[in-house]
């Protein structure tokens, strides 16, 4: 049995190096963000957060980031999710577009936005993807921002933190 544990692991090593197993691991576990709106924020202008966007294969790569063995890179999800409050009514908000960026703020890319938020949208959104753009520069950083330009609807009350989830696509590198 133990045989077959340290077999299986080997090959686990082995092929997360393979471009087809990065593919579907970059495919598999989006990147998230965790973006902080001030109660201090006035309603009416444009206002931003920004944050470090995190992926799951980042934490767990064998030699670092295996973002070079995937190409064709884009966006086929993006969702928004209050945490605190859990009830937070994203309808607080006007609108909100969603950035990806290397981890200084280079080759930002606009990913999904909002511009038709209702008023009582409710604590969770599905946003509209921008798939225009191959991100295959930013999946190869060790870290990325992401960063949302918002425009609040109503005054809140306390800091209100939103998740933003970019579910994305990838092929084996050529």
């Amino acid at each position: 049995m133990k045989k077959f544990i340290l077999i299986a692991i080997a090959f686990a090593f082995v092929s997360a190096g393979c471009g087809t197993v990065q593919s579907i691991i970059k495919s598999s576990f989006p990147y998230t963000a965790t973006l902080v709106i001030p109660a201090s924020s006035a309603t009416g202008t444009t206002l931003t957060a920004m944050s470090e966007g995190t992926s799951f294969d980042q934490n767990f790569a064998v030699k670092g980031n295996n973002g070079s063995r995937v190409s064709d890179v884009h966006i086929v999800s993006a969702k928004m999710t209050a945490t605190i409050p859990s009830d937070f009514n994203i309808g607080n908000l006007v609108s909100a577009k969603i950035y990806m960026a290397k981890a200084n703020g280079e080759s930002e890319v606009l990913v999904a936005s909002r511009t038709d938020i209702g008023p009582n949208s409710g604590p969770s959104i599905v946003l509209d993807i921008d798939n225009t753009h191959f991100l295959d520069e930013l999946v190869r950083e060790k870290n990325v921002r992401i960063r949302m330009v918002y425009q609040l609807r109503n005054k809140i009350n306390i800091d209100a933190s939103l998740r933003v989830v970019l579910g994305i696509s990838a092929d084996p590198a050529k």
